[in-house]
């Protein structure tokens, strides 16, 4: 098997890492999910427009 046939899995089919706990988004980072979400043409953000805004600076 090559590195091109081998895949890394989505997000949603990983196992969350040990200790982690749920982040509560500030409203910046929930605006600037949605607003990545709709550049992209989604209505509502998904869970990697979330976890791209989690990375983001808590302002």
């Amino acid at each position: 098997m090559t590195a091109m046939e081998k895949k890394a899995k989505p997000p949603w089919k990983k196992p969350a890492p040990k200790g982690s706990g749920q982040t509560k988004l500030t409203d910046a980072q929930k605006q600037a999910a949605r607003t990545r979400a709709a550049k992209a043409g989604r209505r509502y953000p998904n869970l990697v427009d979330n976890m791209w805004a989690a990375k983001q600076p808590k302002e």
